[in-house]
């Protein structure tokens, strides 16, 4: 049986390792969280990977804040029990 595409991009695995960067650089998440205008809520829900997405611009300030690259940060770990590719 065919998943559908939600089902698909649901199961792929980017990481975001914010909380590693956090502790690399001494910074607690509600100071970064106010220094780029995030509610705590929301990144609380980046750290634990409840999120589906991020803006770049989030993505951009938090890298300027904690003063690294996207690729210090995301990670992708594949789905070894998915072998099915998306179409784009």
């Amino acid at each position: 049986m065919s998943r559908s595409p939600e089902s698909k991009i649901d199961s792929l695995m980017i990481i975001l390792n914010l909380d590693v960067m956090l502790a690399k650089r001494k910074m607690r998440s509600n100071e970064l969280a106010e220094r780029i205008g995030l509610t705590q809520a929301n990144l609380s829900i980046l750290k634990t990977g409840k999120a589906k997405a991020i803006r770049l611009s989030t993505l951009d300030a938090i890298c300027r804040e904690l003063q690294c690259t996207p690729g210090d940060i995301l990670e992708y770990k594949p789905d070894e029990n998915n072998n099915d590719s998306i179409s784009l």
